[in-house]
């Protein structure tokens, strides 16, 4: 006996040989059973409805499930209104559908039966006990029997507890009840790579999902990390977030959504910048506000206003910080106030905007008195919001740089990768780590970031750094060579708006590449996947997702409306069934056509498992093959004398 106070306080919970054998057998069982189904999906930008439907429908998986079940019984039409119920139960039925007592009598009925149906044939792959977690306890008794009773042996018996269901009033709500336990089930585990934020209308509202979901990860994006910082205090980033914000008209976003009050803003924008048209700052309208809308000029001179400090914030840090090699973007001490022109790589531009009323030629970084009051106010709103900062806990809960799960790493931008295909330094930190040790002490920054005391050295450098993780030159998560928002704004010519891409993205396209990075992260190089995001996968351009043979894939296809003109599409789930790997992809959404939500993507299987994929061949597999191990332990402890059962009360 190895440890035998791990053993007697295991013991508490199993106190008898008998509990031990019981959970023994249960758990081997549950190696046999085939792995769950893994959905990945990357660069949500803030798409709450489009990503609330891709749950919701599991992606399309839900409505093939159906028609593998009622191909020969129910009509394509009558395959399609149950599969929108499923995905919408609660708005499908309406009070009109039960007020008329026959009708919802029999579509009640109907349905009860359809959904049993599925659950039945869903199930099979489940422990009874896992699928009860799932279940609403007010209705876990009714539901068990209903799921788990065969139809076929008892049909009496299930005729009575459907009519009793519709007797008794509580038909809808099992209904719900049901349609909800299918969408969980379809989804064993969940994957987000990367940028919940910015863009579109309602980030809030996606991680609000993610929060009531039972097993989610998150690798951090570039755009999670700004909101990370904003967090955490850093001025750079909170002028970023509201600036991106503003810049897509997303008001409802932080007014309703996080409750920031951005009355300081819109109050020293409208004095400053009263004769301002500010033209080029006018918000993109992709999206509309239904609480908190902005007449569009105060919105253009908040939006001029947030970015000038912005600008002046994000020099400060460059000046501060020589490591990070960025005094080429310190662009505000690059321009010629008097003859309107900025100075770019030796190249002169001229700017189309010359008006900076609270910018000092002789001091260009240095912030008014209003920019400090402003930026002060913006500050103590996030800090004070209680659904902001809970949301910020919990990116950082189930949040990292990284992550292996079982033969796949995932992460969001690259890996740092020079000309030659070796593994670039992070030279901004002491040692210039790189590979996976870069990945894991950028980890142990964010985190400290966010935790470390105030008002301390260790905390404002770490803040500092997570800025240079959401545009530096040498950043993994960012992967580009530099932001050009300032010449987006201020500049016509279109030659200095290129970002060049980390060499990585050039490279994945030889499998030796992705093979080195496999191993790097302690992986089967010939039997795992590099799962990434960040970059938008043209395939209107003839552009694939599948790099290397199928070493790598990219599954950003443009979720985000902004990209969708680029990519051609709406975006990609990526899943991993037991028996297969596919992509999904979807059609695009503009946010008011409501066919979306009755489409089904193209599902396309990339790879065939030689074997079906049991729990036993995954991480989880190695977890309970574990418990089984410690467990036959104490089962010798008890059989062996040295620990004594401890016989349970009879009450």
């Amino acid at each position: 006996m190895q440890d035998y106070h791990y053993l007697k306080l295991l013991s508490t919970d199993f106190p008898t040989a008998a509990d031990v054998r019981q959970r023994i057998i249960r758990l081997k069982a549950v190696l046999s059973l085939p792995k769950g189904t893994e959905y990945f999906f990357s660069d949500l930008h803030g798409e709450f409805r489009a990503f609330i439907h891709l749950l919701n429908s599991a992606s399309g998986v839900i409505y093939d499930t159906i028609d593998s079940l009622f191909s020969v019984t129910l009509t394509e039409d009558e395959r399609a209104d149950l599969a929108r119920l499923i995905y919408y139960p609660k708005e499908y039925i309406t009070e009109e559908l039960k007020n008329d007592a026959e009708k919802w009598k029999m579509y009640s009925r109907v349905n009860l039966y359809r959904l049993i149906h599925i659950l039945h044939a869903i199930c099979a792959n489940y422990t009874h006990s896992h699928v009860m977690l799932r279940i609403p306890k007010e209705y876990a008794q009714i539901m068990d029997e209903m799921i788990f009773t065969d139809r076929k042996s008892k049909p009496e018996y299930m005729e009575a507890m459907v009519t009793a269901s519709v007797e008794t009033g509580i038909a809808g709500e099992l209904i719900c009840a049901m349609c909800e336990l299918i969408q969980q089930l379809m989804i064993d585990r969940l994957h987000i790579i990367g940028d919940i934020f910015d863009r579109g209308p309602r980030a809030d509202r996606i991680i609000d999902k993610l929060m009531d979901f039972h097993d989610v990860d998150i690798q951090w994006g570039n755009h999670d990390l700004c909101y990370l910082g904003v967090a955490s205090g850093s001025y750079p980033l909170i002028a970023n977030a509201i600036r991106v914000s503003i810049g897509y008209n997303n008001f409802d976003f932080l007014q309703d959504g996080y409750g920031i009050n951005l009355r300081a803003l819109s109050t020293f924008a409208a004095e400053v910048y009263a004769d301002d048209p500010c033209t080029k700052f006018y918000p993109h309208t992709i999206n509309s506000n239904k609480y908190d809308p902005v007449d569009a000029d105060l919105a253009a001179k908040m939006h001029k206003a947030i970015a000038i400090i912005q600008f002046k914030l994000e020099g400060q840090v460059i000046k501060a910080h020589p490591e990070y090699e960025m005094d080429d973007r310190n662009l505000l001490e690059k321009i010629d106030y008097s003859r309107g022109v900025i100075t770019l790589n030796g190249v002169e531009y001229a700017l189309n905007d010359t008006n900076f009323p609270t910018i000092d030629p002789d001091d260009p970084l240095r912030l008014t008195d209003g920019e400090q009051a402003t930026m002060y106010a913006l500050a103590s709103s996030f800090r004070h919001s209680e659904r902001f900062q809970k949301h910020a806990r919990y990116l950082l809960s189930r949040g990292a740089t990284y992550k292996r799960v079982d033969n796949n790493l995932l992460y969001h931008g690259c890996v740092l990768m020079d000309d030659d295909g070796n593994f670039a330094p992070f030279t901004p930190i002491e040692g210039a780590p790189k590979g996976k040790a870069c990945f894991d002490a950028l980890d142990e920054i964010i985190r400290r970031a966010y935790f470390a005391p105030s008002l301390t050295q260790e905390k404002h450098d770490a803040r500092d750094l997570v800025w240079y993780l959401t545009c530096g030159p040498k950043s993994p998560i960012f992967a580009k060579d530099k932001m050009t928002t300032f010449e987006r704004y201020f500049i016509d010519d279109k030659t200095p708006y290129k970002e060049q891409l980390n060499a990585y993205y050039r490279l994945i396209e030889q499998p030796e590449i992705c093979e080195k990075i496999l191993a790097e992260f302690g992986l089967d190089p010939k039997h795992s996947h590099i799962i990434n995001g960040h970059v938008p996968v043209r395939l209107s351009q003839g552009e694939s997702p599948i790099k290397s043979g199928g070493r790598l894939y990219i599954i950003d296809g443009g979720l985000s409306k902004a990209y969708q003109s680029v990519t051609g599409i709406g975006g990609y789930t990526f899943i991993e069934h037991c028996d297969y790997v596919a992509f999904a992809e979807h059609a695009a959404y503009d946010g008011e056509d409501e066919s979306y939500f009755q489409s089904s993507p193209k599902i396309r299987i990339v790879e065939r498992m030689p074997r079906r994929v049991k729990v036993a061949d995954t991480q989880q597999g190695e977890v309970l093959s574990v418990m089984i191990s410690e467990l036959e332990e104490l089962l010798a402890a008890y059989e062996s004398g040295i620990l004594q059962e401890k016989p349970h009360k009879v009450i």
